[in-house]
């Protein structure tokens, strides 16, 4: 198994709870390990081809995230040294090394929490269409990529894989889990959105958007899965940025861009991708890490 290039995994010995679009997650000594591999999918279908070292670089960002926003949410992260792990997982610590983390195990939200700083992808669509977005009704006259004057919370479902998530309104949330956790969760959902916009404005990018997940342990609100990665969010480079067209990226809308301008259908099996969209794909994801990371 190569960990410069890993397309999925095969732990034996280890308890496989599920294979998601990119993570590989085990169950290991009632806690989780969570290996991002180098899977990249698009329009909610996993591409055929991996992008060399993309999973280590999940793993650095969320991590680099996860300890900047201690003190406004706990996270479920525990470690990412090989060595600290469960002994039965002495045998893959070369597989594991750079892209895993062992987790606290939670129970997840069935709601994806996303914040929006500007008007863009299907938040986008949705307001050309009818002005509002997950049931915010914006001003009129805003153009593609327009900077919002706050903010917004904007819930999805979490669909399976290969389907794709609906954004809901607040209340359909409340239904779902709760008025008290759905406020807390928006509370915390925009402390973070804030402070890395700060942070990553000082390093040229514009964080559009980005996608969040929590859960609960011992009736404690703790942060899970992955955190501002280019996986969960659009990152722009702040030097090019310019209101009523599309941004430049430093995210997988690179790749959604090539599989548009080819006219696939979106839907499996998805088609191989030239060498150059997979080089030119690491070289975003590296460049996001490179300049956010410091």
């Amino acid at each position: 198994m190569d960990n410069k290039r890993m397309i999925s995994t095969d732990f034996k010995g280890l308890k496989l709870q599920s294979r998601g679009k990119v993570r590989d997650i085990y169950e290991v000594d009632k806690c989780l390990l969570v290996v991002a591999t180098d899977r990249i999918s698009a329009f909610d279908v996993i591409m055929p081809n991996p992008i060399p070292g993309k999973g280590k670089i999940l793993t650095g960002m969320s991590v680099f995230w996860f300890n900047m926003m201690t003190d406004i949410v706990e996270n479920h992260l525990l470690s990412t040294d090989p060595f600290d792990f469960p002994a039965e997982c002495g045998p893959y610590r070369k597989e594991l090394a750079g892209r895993t983390m062992f987790v606290k195990k939670a129970k997840p939200f069935p709601v994806e929490c996303v914040v929006r700083g500007y008007l863009s992808g299907s938040g986008w669509k949705d307001y050309l269409e009818s002005g509002i977005v997950s049931g915010i009704k914006l001003p009129t006259g805003l153009r593609e990529s327009a900077r919002l004057s706050e903010p917004l919370f904007t819930p999805s479902t979490k669909a399976p894989e290969g389907k794709h998530d609906m954004p809901i309104t607040r209340r359909v949330m409340e239904d779902t889990i709760g008025a008290k956790q759905t406020e807390k969760i928006i509370e915390t959902s925009l402390a973070i959105y804030a402070r890395a916009s700060r942070h990553a404005e000082e390093t040229g990018i514009i964080i559009a958007d980005t996608k969040m997940e929590f859960g609960i342990i011992e009736d404690r609100l703790i942060l899970i899965d992955e955190l501002l990665t280019p996986d969960s969010s659009r990152f722009w480079p702040k030097e090019d940025y310019e209101e009523g067209r599309p941004q430049k990226s430093f995210d997988k809308q690179f790749l959604r861009d090539y599989l548009i301008s080819i006219k696939w259908n979106q839907k499996p099996p998805a088609p191989n991708l030239p060498a150059e969209i997979i080089e030119q794909t690491r070289k975003k994801y590296a460049e996001a890490l490179n300049r956010l990371v410091r």
